[in-house]
């Protein structure tokens, strides 16, 4: 029950010390305060035009599924162009398909199918604009700070939530279904004001070509593949989204159905989630000083268990509330780990195609399970599939404890340049591959076999990087002496390898080393397949 020490004397608060981080900030609060409306207003709208369970899940598997099919996608080109401007062009989409989308309901032409489809686009929408918002986060405040900014933003969506859905109750209870559409739809302009605005610092120089597209995308999944901590985080998520789905997906029918009430109390019952949410975020703080990563996120899935299980057998306005309020406790202290173990376990190179990934198993479990959840209570009832929803989420906490969230700044992704250029003969044309690089190192018997426990680690940091063989090999002549070696697809990979080693590869790199005898240096050897076209 550790935590990073350095970080225990900040204030939650100093990432508003920064002026972009402020300004963004607001900006999406108000933003997201729209989006809930629109949320609230389409849950509602699908229940008066098919009051069907499946169908009312489908709104949020509508709202999922994009950001499943597109994130990884998205998340390649935010590496790849500019972030800022990638937003702005989506931001200023998203605020032409809701526009659209607020007449047809005002001129009452919208039908299941069209609210589906308008779902599903901006569900697009958010799928290439989720990933660059938390690619960006790196960018407004300092390393130290960058823990408390993910913290606060998580507190922004939680205040957003808070007033969003009552205000969108109250709003379709008085004037009409339509007008929180128009409402998010002057929220996406705020938005483009805030970005239009910020000026964030140009990209490092670098004199390689710029990564192509699929490729970016293959690099993205091979370093989250490679990277314990991510493969970590992601299960996790998995064993938690998917069963939580419950809560979200069957939420409009609980409000409906079961309590018999009105838009304004669906609407109060997602506030009271929002306003437990930012309550939860104020006491996170003192938490994590007490609780492991891993046990704030088990003791949060345990009281959304608590959560489900009240919803299903008591049948009370004042118990859902309540159990609203503490669900939004749970959800913003598992989420605010998950998102935290992500972002520490990336560096900014793959910042944004890492975190789409994440993003794309977060949707892609809300997608599947608001369709499961929607089906489940079709056959045996609403409470009964909370029930089910209940048991699966704590049988998935204990089967997946021993994976280990990231907790504190505990990986430096920072570029090191340690590794010397290659030396070459001549000049080597950037396609050529692919590459194949080997090591010699010459190791005491005795600690064969601690180096090689270390080289397995090392084994990792070159498939982050790429690599996509790799192998160590004994000399049988000459006990002791191993060869390394690690193939990746071209010489311009191979380069971008030398640009991103970080200081944690470096560290990593200085275990094997330790090994080495004195006075002795390992050989490295670059080998390139023969140019055929000669």
């Amino acid at each position: 029950m550790t935590t990073d020490d350095s970080t225990d004397s900040r204030s939650p608060w100093e990432p508003f010390r920064h002026s972009a981080f402020a300004i963004l900030w607001t900006a999406t609060v108000i933003s997201n305060i729209g989006t809930w409306m629109h949320e609230v207003a389409s849950g509602w709208l699908m229940t008066s035009l098919s009051p069907s369970p499946l169908m009312v899940a489908l709104v949020q598997a509508a709202t999922s599924a994009p950001v499943f099919l597109f994130a990884l996608a998205a998340g390649a080109l935010a590496d790849l162009i500019s972030r800022r401007k990638l937003l702005i062009t989506v931001t200023a989409l998203l605020f032409l398909n809701t526009l659209v989308l607020a007449g047809l309901v005002l001129s009452e032409r919208a039908t299941p199918a069209i609210l589906l489809l308008f779902t599903f686009l901006n569900g697009a929408g958010a799928a290439f604009v989720a990933p660059a918002w938390q690619a960006i986060v790196p960018q407004l405040v300092p390393r130290p700070e960058l823990q408390s900014a993910i913290a606060l933003n998580g507190v922004g969506v939680n205040i957003s939530r808070a007033i969003g859905p009552a205000v969108a109750g109250a709003i379709i209870a008085t004037i009409g279904i339509a007008w929180p559409y128009l409402v998010n739809a002057v929220s996406f302009l705020v938005v483009l004001a805030a970005l239009f605005w910020w000026n964030p610092p140009a990209p490092p120089p670098s004199d390689l070509p710029a990564e192509r597209f699929l490729n970016a995308m293959r690099a993205g999944l091979r370093y989250v593949h490679a990277s314990a901590a991510m493969r970590a985080t992601l299960v996790r998520a998995v064993a938690f989204f998917l069963f939580v789905s419950a809560f979200w997906a069957l939420l409009p029918l609980v409000a409906r159905q079961e309590l018999q009430g009105g838009p304004q109390l669906y609407g109060l019952i997602l506030a009271a989630v929002g306003v437990g949410a930012v309550i939860g975020a104020l006491f996170l703080p003192k938490l994590t000083k007490k609780f492991s990563a891993d046990q704030l996120a088990a003791l949060g899935t345990l009281g959304t268990v608590l959560v489900l299980v009240v919803l299903a057998l008591l049948k009370r306005t004042d118990a859902a509330i309540a159990a609203s309020l503490l669900a939004g406790m749970c959800w913003i202290t598992v989420l605010s780990r998950l998102n935290i173990s992500a972002q520490l376990a990336l560096p900014d190179w793959v910042r944004a195609r890492g975190l789409s990934i994440y993003i794309t198993i977060f949707f892609g479990a809300m997608m599947l399970g608001s369709i499961l959840w929607g089906q489940v209570a079709s056959k045996i009832g609403i409470p009964g599939a909370q029930l089910i929803a209940a048991a699966g989420a704590t049988l998935a906490t204990l089967l997946t404890w021993r994976f280990k969230l990231l907790q504190s700044d505990q990986l430096n992704h920072a570029p090191s340049g340690y590794w010397p250029q290659p030396v070459v003969a001549s000049e080597v044309a950037l396609d050529r591959g692919p590459v194949m690089v080997t090591v010699q190192y010459d190791i005491a018997p005795s600690d064969t076999d601690a180096f090689i426990e270390a080289m397995l680690h090392l084994k990792a940091s070159r498939e982050r990087h790429g690599a996509f063989a790799w192998g160590l090999f004994e000399d049988v002549a000459i006990p002791g002496r191993m060869l390394e070696y690690f193939i990746e697809e071209s010489w311009v990979a191979h380069m971008r390898h030398h640009q991103r080693t970080s200081i944690l590869d470096g560290q990593i790199q200085q275990q094997a080393l330790k090994y080495q005898r004195p006075g002795t240096t390992p050989v490295v050897t670059h080998l390139l397949a023969p140019d055929r076209s000669r």
